[in-house]
């Protein structure tokens, strides 16, 4: 980028165009190509998901966008900076919320988070120490040694040491591991404040149902490609699967004639389950089906595709037949 273009909004906030890693031959270990050229685009503003097994790539990537590895071939750009051409420009564009917990526990988190400025060159005046201290749930800790620290604690630390900066792009790789529920949820409340405020965030995550909710589109990674990238609506809708759990008022002795062509299950004497593809049968088209049968129904109950679902289909290993 020219020095005028600097100030501008780039078109993405993160970008790759055939990214490769090899890692070299060791021992008897044969060279691994980890990433086989990713394309990656992120809007600006994003709250973006990366998903995918482990040992797909998802942590090679990030860690070539905190320059922490070396990338084979390709090009990555954060902001609109060239990772290798405009590096530090790229790495003050960018906080990583690393897996490792890798704290120095002679350290309070005040002292952390003011030194972790510091690096950036952020000046005492503008520091926001106190408000990210508790924004991550670390207030009544801000003095306390970083060995005294819980895991969980660690954890929200390390997030909070990203957001020091103020960084155009945040990178949270497995963030709420470890981190009880309620934190969790004041964790995400805080990162969503920062999106809704122009932040793009960029997430990896085990927790599918966090994905699900709080992204807006999400890429699946597998064996170093990525195989879905979609709005995260979109995604849910490649599986063409849905429930449908009614309960009777009367006891169902058998499956009447009406209802076999859904071929129902049976469940106890009360219960059935339609499982059903929309896109050839709707729900009220069973329901009707059930009026005529003479079911009276008290309870009724429908699942469908779930995050889960379409993760475990697209990431199926179909040579092992095993789920990765």
């Amino acid at each position: 980028m020219t020095e005028n273009d600097k100030t501008k909004r780039p078109e993405f906030a993160l970008e790759t165009v055939d990214l490769r890693k090899t890692y070299a031959a060791s021992g008897k270990n044969a060279p691994k190509e980890a990433l086989k050229g990713i394309n990656l685009q992120i809007p600006h503003g994003s709250f973006f998901a990366l998903l995918g097994p482990n040992g797909a790539g998802k942590s090679t990537l990030i860690n070539i966008l905190a320059g922490l590895v070396n990338k084979t071939a390709g090009t990555a750009r954060i902001w609109g900076y060239d990772i290798d051409k405009d590096m530090r420009a790229a790495r003050r564009s960018i906080g990583v919320v690393p897996q490792e917990l890798n704290i120095d526990p002679y350290f309070t988190p005040r002292e952390m988070l003011d030194l972790q400025a510091g690096l950036y060159g952020v000046p005492k005046s503008e520091r926001r120490t106190d408000a990210i201290l508790e924004a991550v749930g670390l207030a009544d800790k801000a003095n306390a040694y970083a060995r005294s620290l819980s895991g969980g604690m660690r954890r929200r630390l390390l997030v909070g040491k990203a957001m020091v900066h103020n960084p155009k792009v945040l990178i949270l790789d497995e963030p709420s591991a470890g981190v009880d529920v309620d934190l969790r949820r004041q964790l995400w409340s805080h990162v969503k404040a920062m999106n809704k405020a122009g932040t793009t965030v960029l997430l990896t995550t085990h927790y599918l149902e966090e994905a699900e909710n709080l992204c807006d589109r999400i890429a699946i990674i597998n064996h170093g490609q990525l195989i879905a990238n979609e709005p995260t609506r979109t995604l849910l809708g490649r599986l063409d699967s849905k429930q449908l759990i009614i309960t009777a008022q009367q006891e169902i002795t058998h499956i009447p004639a009406a209802l076999s062509r859904f071929n129902p299950t049976l469940d106890g004497n009360r219960q059935l389950t339609f499982n059903y593809k929309p896109s050839q049968t709707g729900s009220g088209e069973i329901l009707d089906c059930l009026r005529t049968s003479g079911i009276t129904i008290v309870d009724l109950t429908t699942r469908e595709a779930e995050l889960e679902d379409i993760f475990i289909s697209m990431t199926h290993d179909q040579n092992s037949g095993q789920r990765l």
